[in-house]
């Protein structure tokens, strides 16, 4: 094991989050390292499937000190995004570290110290910004199809080439579910998509209006941990999905896509609906979502699921862990491009205001 390398911060994670604390630090100067365990930056978005563009315009996917660039309401493709990312960390220099994967992260003697491979950190303070998709989520009963019927999670899903012809089922109907069933349906594919409708807020139509300043109003400040109706809403998006933002529902029948229930198990080997029907598929895309997997946090500061307790990304429990880029952390748009600055700057002020009151010079 190599000697500890000291910082006053260290964030793991070097997507937009991350890249999004870092500027927030390096604007005051905060002796800092991003621990990134992919070997570039923006290697999150690339992988993803190839039609895939972000659910918000151009206008609303800027991080701190850097707009995206084009036409306001344009909707970014994913391999633009991973450019604009790889772009902004260049940009202002920022001190990412690739190919290190945080092992595990415990508190030792007052600090922080965390471990990647040989390698060793230690802190005082420790921005948590691995973002909310981490490992695939997929039913228990997905064990229970017919392995015949090819089955993809939409982490792997590419494009139509993948799946065999014949109909396939596209399980969950939140923003990714509802676009690669689009997507397979433009490749003359029969589509169904189970899930209930999560509702929508278009941006495509609600967003361009004023500016799109009432838009963006709503996903930040409305839909919020501060208002009664944000709360009701983090409520369901946590466990449930968010609602639709680049699509309407109409938009998924137009395109073809026939709506079905949700899935509730199998039967014989294929897909089993609430209403007790049985349908004969060909293929199945797992739009199920994400579970966020801190196993590597050796620290109290989750709940029974496992899931950070935090008020505005602030752990609960212990001083100084922070967290960036969950789901709702601080209103819908936390975990969106445009959104992970505002809980950025919030969480870096909050670092240095703590050590003001204390009178630590760094």
């Amino acid at each position: 094991m190599s000697a500890s390398e000291h910082f006053h911060t260290v964030v793991v994670g070097g997507g937009q989050a991350g890249l999004a604390a870092a500027y927030c630090l390096a604007r005051r100067g905060t002796d800092s390292v991003v621990l990134e365990s992919g070997d570039r930056i923006g290697h999150q978005w690339q992988n993803r499937w190839d039609s895939l563009r972000l659910f918000t315009p151009s206008k609303f996917d800027g991080l701190p000190g850097m707009p995206f660039p084009g036409a306001d309401f344009y909707f970014p493709t994913k391999d633009e995004t991973a450019e604009y990312l790889q772009f902004y960390s260049a940009k202002f220099s920022l001190p990412v570290r690739l190919n290190t994967k945080v092992d595990t992260l415990t508190k030792t003697n007052g600090s922080y110290l965390l471990t990647a491979g040989h390698r060793q950190f230690s802190a005082a303070h420790v921005i948590v910004a691995t973002g909310a998709y981490q490992h695939p989520a997929i039913p228990s009963f997905a064990s229970e199809i017919d392995p015949s019927i090819i089955g993809l999670h939409s982490s792997t899903y590419k494009n139509p080439t993948q799946l065999p012809e014949g109909t396939i089922l596209v399980v969950g109907a939140g923003n990714s579910g509802a676009e690669i069933a689009i997507d397979l349906s433009k490749a003359g594919r029969k589509v169904m998509l189970a899930g209930r409708d999560v509702g929508n807020i278009p941006a495509e139509v609600v967003g361009k209006l004023f500016g799109g300043k009432p838009y963006w109003l709503f996903l930040s400040r409305v839909l919020s941990v501060d208002t009664p109706v944000g709360r009701k809403v983090r409520k369901k998006a946590l466990y449930q999905g968010t609602p639709l933002i680049r699509l309407r529902p109409r938009d998924i029948t137009d395109a073809g896509v026939t709506r079905v229930p949700r899935m509730s198990g199998a039967s014989r080997g294929l897909p089993l609906l609430e209403d007790g029907r049985v349908l004969d598929v060909a293929g199945l895309v797992w739009a199920t979502g994400f579970r966020s997997d801190f196993r590597w946090i050796n620290l109290p500061i989750f709940d029974e699921r496992g899931y950070p307790v935090h008020d505005r990304g602030i752990a609960s429990g212990t001083d100084g862990i922070y967290f960036l880029g969950l789901h709702f952390q601080t209103a819908l748009s936390s975990a969106l491009l445009g959104g992970v600055g505002a809980d950025a700057q919030f969480n870096v002020e909050r670092i240095h205001s703590r050590e003001e009151r204390r009178g630590v010079r760094h």
